[in-house]
């Protein structure tokens, strides 16, 4: 019996722009110009002889039929994508990580060489953004987020939960071994969050410091650069510094740690049934083993 099958290419433009409410996005995922999702869905509605989209004043909306088309097509695009992929040998494919700066940049990127050698043909893509990417939409495969208490209330996992410690460049402790008030009384260093150094000093036991004389506040990433360069002490976790500590650029203070939030994993369920998906998640997962509780 034959089936009255539109264009493939049609069918992914539309689910493409679908998903993400844009003609502009679906392009972009797809490797094709505006106009080709253009040509391909005003195709599509004149095959089905319906209106799957609505234009607006600034971009389109799925239209009742539309919606109800989108939810059936993508379903069936995602079983023709698990049957081809169940017959491949290993996963291949490209996955997009969206983590949070600090993370982004001081455990994931040192690990890439050595996933990429092990799996070449997964092209691994890094974005680092403080905004959560919709991972329902595939803006990311997998997002990296922290949470300073609880969970978060999307499909995730514990990805490390480990104590934060204070830090230092070894230029700044010149061979000394500071008790828990002396390193209050260096320049402190935090991001832009919750002040964790009064709460690291009532775990040890001092007179936790006035809340803003003797820090700076700057974002992770730029806090970790001030302690490399002797500027202050950092307090932060381990995942974040390992590489620097394993290179002697900083050293541990003090074995004094204090819980403050948790990195989770984020992914979405239809994500995640790609082998290459779960190939990456896995591998993040076993990397982070160590900083879990």
């Amino acid at each position: 019996m034959s089936r009255a099958l539109p264009p493939l290419n049609a069918l992914r433009a539309f689910e493409a722009a679908g998903r993400h409410q844009s003609f502009s996005r679906a392009a972009e995922e797809l490797g094709v110009n505006h106009s080709a999702i253009s040509r391909h869905v005003r195709g599509l509605e004149h095959r089905l002889g319906v209106q799957l989209f609505k234009d607006l004043p600034r971009g389109v909306e799925l239209s009742v039929d539309g919606q109800a088309y989108l939810g059936r097509i993508t379903t069936a695009l995602d079983l023709i994508s698990d049957a081809t992929e169940d017959l491949a040998e290993a996963p291949e494919g490209r996955v997009t990580v969206n983590s949070e700066p600090l993370f982004a940049q001081k455990f994931i990127v040192p690990r890439m060489a050595v996933f990429q050698a092990a799996c070449p043909q997964i092209e691994l893509r890094l974005e680092a953004s403080h905004e959560l990417a919709d991972v329902d939409r595939y803006e990311a495969d997998l997002a990296v987020r922290f949470a300073h208490s609880g969970s978060l209330d999307v499909p995730s996992d514990l990805l490390s939960d480990g104590l934060i410690y204070p830090y230092a460049a070894p230029s700044l402790l010149a061979g000394r071994e500071l008790t828990p008030a002396q390193i209050l009384s260096e320049r402190r260093l935090r991001d832009r969050r919750e002040d964790t150094w009064a709460k690291w000093a009532q775990c040890a036991g001092v007179e936790p410091p006035p809340s803003e004389a003797g820090q700076w506040r700057l974002r992770a990433n730029l806090a970790v650069e001030a302690a490399l360069e002797g500027q202050g002490v950092y307090l932060g976790s381990q995942e974040c510094v390992a590489a620097e500590c394993a290179a002697g650029r900083l050293v541990q203070c003090s074995d004094i740690g204090v819980s403050a939030g948790a990195f989770y994993l984020v992914y979405g369920e239809r994500g995640v049934r790609r082998r290459a998906v779960r190939q990456v998640r896995q591998w993040l997962l076993e990397e982070a083993r160590p900083f879990r509780a």
